[in-house]
């Protein structure tokens, strides 16, 4: 109730403007629900109207406080976090721990708009656009405020402020979300990961030794026999695990000895490459995916239409 109580008046705390548009990709709970994939179809959709969108992330997991731009071939996930790190590869990304110092930075960068990658229940930035992303087979879990359940917050303000869900995978618990939020009045997107063909076919002929750090491993595990994969053994680990040599070994050793191979997150991967080291790295393959959603050119028009209606236009493709 005390954790509640504050989380939901920190909410209504006024934010910064940041001069140019805030799309905020956020979800309800803690844990993993799908955001980087969110917003990286978000860049890919934006980007397809002329727009330059820029990444702004707390950098959860990493040492750095920033304000700083991600550079991929300099920085390590200890440096500023494992989900900043991987989406840096495809859209400029700025870590800063005081998120409203980071907006200086991304405007710097040439940003015609700043996507959060969460934060949504974080007051500093006034957000144009709050989009919430929940895991349909997982839903809220039983709906109870952190540290009696998983919710960052009371469910009612967290509604408020939600403009958009998107729900990611199919499943009951995910139902129950879309109908409180469609009875707002506000829409629903439906997506799906899409896992990459040229992998699952690399893949699909080896036994393979599953693995993963993230917010719900049983999901990735999900998705790989969903592919079609033969998942012979799995290990599950902490959302943002720093893998340390020894587990790595372990994995290692068992899939040797099982004769299996190795298969993360992309995100898991980019926690297990170190670029001030002599080792050699594992041989270890990165499952990616993709969000495609079921109906894109409704969310492409709802973003506009939303953006125009706090007097910003975003050019048709």
């Amino acid at each position: 109730m005390l954790y509640g109580a504050v989380a939901a008046r920190r909410m209504q705390q006024p934010g910064i403007d940041a001069g140019l548009p805030v799309i905020c990709v956020g979800n309800f709970h803690v844990g993993g629900a799908g955001k980087t994939p969110t917003v990286l179809a978000l860049t890919a959709l934006l980007r397809e109207h002329g727009e330059q969108p820029v990444v702004l992330s707390r950098g959860y997991g990493g040492r750095l406080p920033g304000p700083l731009l991600v550079d991929p071939a300099a920085h390590e996930a200890a440096d500023v976090g494992d989900e900043p790190l991987m989406m840096a590869a495809h859209v400029p990304v700025v870590v800063s721990r005081a998120r409203a110092d980071g907006v200086g930075l991304a405007k710097s960068q040439g940003a015609s708009l700043i996507l959060m990658d969460d934060g949504f229940q974080n007051p500093s930035i006034a957000k144009d656009l709050a989009l919430i992303v929940i895991d349909g087979a997982r839903g809220l879990g039983n709906e109870q405020v952190f540290p009696a359940g998983p919710l960052r917050a009371p469910l009612q303000p967290q509604l408020a402020r939600t403009d958009a869900l998107i729900i990611v995978g199919r499943g009951d618990a995910g139902e129950a979300v879309a109908a409180r939020v469609s009875a707002l009045g506000k829409p629903v997107f439906r997506a799906r990961l899409q896992p990459d063909a040229q992998v699952v076919a690399a893949l699909a002929a080896r036994p393979l030794l599953a693995f993963a750090g993230i917010g719900d491993p049983q999901r990735f595990f999900r998705t790989l026999r969903a592919s079609g994969l033969d998942v012979k053994a799995e290990r599950a680990f902490p959302d943002h695990h720093p893998f340390s040599p020894e587990e790595i070994s372990s994995l290692v050793a068992q899939a040797a000895q099982q004769g299996l191979t190795l298969v993360t997150t992309e995100k898991d991967l980019v926690r297990l490459r170190r670029s001030h080291t002599d080792r050699p790295e594992p041989a270890i393959s990165a499952f990616p995916v993709t969000l495609q959603f079921d109906d894109l050119a409704a969310l492409r028009a709802f973003v506009a239409q939303q953006l125009s209606a706090v007097g910003y236009l975003i050019e048709q493709p």
